[in-house]
């Protein structure tokens, strides 16, 4: 029977979480902009970065998406509008989502352990993912979400005030907010803070490259592993994405890689062992791996949660590809969370949730064997 407490439907209950999940309540109400008049929203605009002129309207360099639009006209991450012939980014500044997170929540579990960052978003994202749990805010643009007041040096201050070590562009998709992103990971890094990305990683290496210079982490969304899948359930193309892996690792950014089982989709044990090996035989096997369960939502609410022998299924597989740290997530309990020693298999880091239970990693190395372990610890 029922609890009589349980009384959200199911749909209600997801929308709650997918709120949460985008971090909407870290500053006052008071700070919240309320709809703004034209003029206004000006202030909130900036000329786009990698925009070119051709024959049939402007065209947007960020990413594979490749809008060419003609006055007015918006582009498919919602974010970038054509004004008196030029390209502008309405994403800045003005971010939908401001939050304090733990690290461990992006997911990154080899990047300054047990530490927090103030995490921020605006409205939109280049992909259109079926099973994006934070779609409230990706699939709108900025000028129809209720959006903070908060230019780069205030999110620098804002996050120097709440005691975090890091910024991290996440919720919704930074490449979208690349300006903004761009230039608030510049202060940061002159006020010694890291900046995190937690990207799905659809963009061309021009722009990326140019952003991993400032930029000390990334966790990378790599939804699929074959083309056709990932056009179907994301509505990009899978290229791009392995090209981004290598541009991350090749400027020096701290990669880990987050693959989310969706049953039916990408739980195919060929096609997780083709990834695995993919990674292995590309110099990947000392970057994390996190397989993390999915759980119905948005267009596919239909879906059962990912059984958790799926997950550890996958987690095995990337083990016999030759993958130094492996994780499973997004199952309260039954996680695979702690980090282990690739060497004497000891556990150095136990990990609750998102709390640090234990941490035995002493300098970057095992305080068992004295074995390396990869990753950012200091």
């Amino acid at each position: 029977m029922q609890k009589k407490s349980d009384n959200l439907t199911k749909r209600e209950f997801l929308k709650k979480c997918a709120f949460l999940s985008a971090g909407m309540a870290c500053l006052p109400h008071s700070e919240l902009l309320s709809s703004l008049p034209e003029e206004e929203q000006r202030s909130f605009r900036k000329e786009a970065m990698f925009q070119e002129e051709s024959a049939r309207g402007i065209m947007c360099r960020i990413c594979p998406n490749e809008c060419v639009l003609k006055e007015g006209e918006l582009s498919k991450c919602n974010n970038r509008k054509v004004i008196k012939s030029r390209l502008y980014t309405l994403a800045y500044g003005n971010p939908c989502s401001a939050n304090v997170d733990p690290v461990e929540k992006k997911p990154l579990y080899h990047f300054l352990p047990g530490t927090r960052a103030f995490s921020i978003a605006t409205a939109g994202c280049n992909l259109v993912c079926l099973n994006c749990q934070n779609w409230t805010i990706s699939q709108i643009s900025p000028d129809k979400s209720r959006n903070y007041d908060m230019m780069p040096e205030k999110v620098v201050a804002e996050c120097k005030s709440k005691g975090c070590e890091s910024i991290a562009y996440t919720y919704s998709e930074p490449v979208t907010f690349y300006e903004y992103t761009y230039e608030t990971a510049i202060l940061a890094r002159e006020a010694g803070i890291r900046n995190i990305v937690k990207s799905n990683g659809y963009i061309y290496p021009e722009p990326l490259k140019k952003l991993c210079k400032v930029i000390d982490a990334a966790n990378i969304d790599l939804k699929a592993f074959t083309e056709s899948t990932y056009l179907k359930l994301s509505g990009g193309k899978l290229q791009p994405v392995l090209d981004s892996l290598k541009v991350y690792r090749d400027m020096g950014v701290w990669l880990e890689i987050t693959n989310l089982v969706v049953p039916g989709w990408t739980d195919k044990p060929d096609e997780i062992q083709n990834m695995c090996r993919w990674l292995s035989d590309n110099g990947f096997k000392k970057v994390p791996v996190h397989f993390s369960r999915f759980y119905p939502t948005y267009k596919l609410e239909q879906l059962p949660p990912t059984p958790v022998d799926i997950l550890n299924k996958a987690a095995r597989i990337a083990a016999g590809e030759g993958l130094d740290y492996v994780y499973t997530g997004n199952v309260p309990g039954n996680e695979i969370s702690d980090t282990t020693c690739p060497s004497c298999r000891k556990t150095l880091i136990t990990r609750q949730g998102y709390r640090i239970a234990s941490n035995n990693i002493r300098n970057g190395k095992c305080g068992y064997c004295n074995n390396e372990i990869d990753g950012v610890w200091a």
